[in-house]
């Protein structure tokens, strides 16, 4: 019996003559779309700071770039059933109602490759550097969806930031999103800063990203990063507070698209976000300019979706989608120590964890001012390397006793041996935690200096001859335990004879330093 089949070559030429139908029809339906657009000349109806009104473009879509005099480019924000609202991407003080409104066919993209690395561009992508024209073959969409949750996988990878608080209290992971938070002027960039300088030799690249800082305060940072060979390694995208708050909104999902091309390639990256505070005023700004309906506290109802959006983009992707990673440390400025404020909420609700700096420490000089009982990291915890949860275990919690005790001890002047043995390690477990910036410690080293206070081997050494006894410390395992070191660095299980040898370093450093311990009511 013969069995029939669909497979006739009457069939197969009937639809290889519908295939070459139907693109025959798209290009057709293509070119009468390019000739529609070609054809299409809106108006400017209305000027703002950093908005227009245009009519006049029926077919234009969201999020597309439209050209005005004198090659000023703009977004489309709104469209709206009579006008359409376009956010610019440059200084408008030539533009008029009257003026021309031409569309370009594309969404905004920005350019991505090798020849970034090392320069200083703005939000486009065009340098502000004195390195000379860009050349790059690829483009990506400044707005991009996230990686679906299947394309993910676990971060088990750590990121040193070379911070002994950070990397042995709240680990932050390749991956993760870890928020930096505090008021002004209490440390939050030199933290970012640090974590990209201790990149070096990682094969970690980084992208720092300043969103509405003054161009003098930008202008230090990329002098910083230059001093400190960080350069090599890392991109700056600038949207100072001069530019226009168009520019300011788009940047960090420029430069989220500039990692996102790295990451593809199975590369890690670092992304510091400087800081989302400034970025939500600049999305409220342009927000209220066009109209949009307000929300808690005068910003629009969606302020939480354009920095989930954002930060939903960081995640360590699946092996066979290229394996790289994008860890984001971004960076929210509070008022008056509000951390429960609007923008801070919703940044914690969507990041990993985050460290919060505290006024009250930065003016006591304990620096980082990082506040270890309202600090947390969500994730890294998986990550860390083992000889961190050897040494540093449960440090978090007895720190937080001490800080306790310590609040508890000023009201009076009688402590019994406990107390006042608690008291005095805690003193050196804060010096000892204590770090200049600029001056990221490896990760061997961080660990002999925190397993010296723990193991009790400083506690006779006078609190203010800890930071000497740590950099002798630092200084002979650096010198004379290099096995140690490798083995550390590796992340090798932390051995019993590795803690013998090191207690005994500590051992006979504290020889050279020991002294009386501090009362608890001098």
């Amino acid at each position: 019996m013969e069995i029939m089949t669909d497979t006739t070559p009457e069939k197969e030429q009937m639809k290889t003559f519908l295939d070459g139908t139907f693109k025959t029809m798209d290009a057709v339906l293509d070119d009468q779309e390019a000739e529609l657009r070609d054809r299409e000349i809106g108006t400017v109806t209305y000027v703002g700071y950093g908005i227009v009104q245009v009519s006049g473009l029926p077919t234009i879509r969201s999020d597309e770039v439209v050209l005005f005099p004198e090659n000023l480019q703009g977004l489309v924000f709104n469209i709206d059933p009579d006008e359409i609202g376009v956010i610019l991407l440059g200084h408008s003080e030539h533009l008029s109602a009257g003026a021309e409104v031409r569309r370009t066919g594309r969404i905004l993209d920005v350019p991505v490759g090798e020849s970034l690395i090392g320069r200083v561009v703005d939000a486009q992508g065009r340098p502000l550097d004195n390195g000379g024209v860009i050349r790059t073959v690829k483009r990506l969409p400044v707005e991009q969806e996230a990686p679906p949750v299947m394309a993910r996988d676990p971060v088990t990878v750590p990121l040193q930031t070379g911070i002994k608080v950070i990397d042995a209290l709240f680990p932050i992971g390749r991956g993760q999103r870890e928020l930096i938070v505090g008021d002004r002027q209490t440390g939050k960039t030199a933290i970012a800063l640090d974590a990209i300088i201790n990149q070096a030799g990682k094969d970690v690249l980084c992208i720092y990203c300043t969103i509405g800082k003054k161009a003098s305060d930008t202008a230090k940072v990329i002098a910083d990063l230059k001093q400190y060979k960080a350069m090599s390694y890392t991109t700056v995208v600038v949207a100072t507070a001069e530019d226009p708050p168009g520019l300011q909104f788009i940047a960090p999902y420029a430069a989220t698209s500039m990692a996102e091309y790295f990451i593809a390639q199975g590369r890690d990256v670092l992304i510091i976000y400087d800081d989302l505070t400034s970025h939500a005023r600049a999305y409220r700004e342009l927000s209220l300019l066009l109209r949009r309906p307000p929300g808690r506290e005068a910003f629009p109802g969606d302020i939480f979706y354009i920095h989930s959006r954002l930060l939903e983009r960081s995640t360590h992707l699946r092996k066979d989608l290229g394996g790289g990673s994008l860890t984001s440390l971004p960076i929210v400025e509070t008022e008056a120590q509000d951390i429960s404020g609007y923008i801070p909420t919703n940044l914690i609700s969507i990041t990993d964890g985050q460290l919060y700096l505290s006024p009250r420490l930065f003016q006591k000089g304990i620096l980082p001012a990082i506040d270890v009982g309202k600090s947390v990291s969500r994730v890294g915890g998986k990550a860390q390397l083992p000889a961190y949860r050897a040494v540093a275990g449960d440090v978090r919690i007895s720190y937080s006793q001490f800080e306790e005790l310590e609040t508890f001890s000023r009201f009076g002047t009688r402590l019994d041996d406990a107390t006042r043995k608690v008291l005095d390690r805690g003193w050196r477990l804060r010096e000892i935690l204590k770090q200049p910036q600029y001056k990221p410690i490896p990760v061997a080293e961080q660990v002999a200096a925190i397993l010296a206070v723990t193991s009790g081997q400083f506690d006779a050494v006078a609190v203010e001859d800890i930071r000497t006894a740590e950099d002798k410390l630092r200084k002979d395992v650096a010198e004379n335990q290099a096995g140690f070191c490798s083995r550390i660095s590796e992340g090798e299980k932390f051995s019993d004879k590795d803690r013998e040898a090191i207690v005994c370093v500590a051992r006979e450093t504290a020889v050279c330093f020991r002294k009386e311990p501090e009362r608890a009511d001098s």
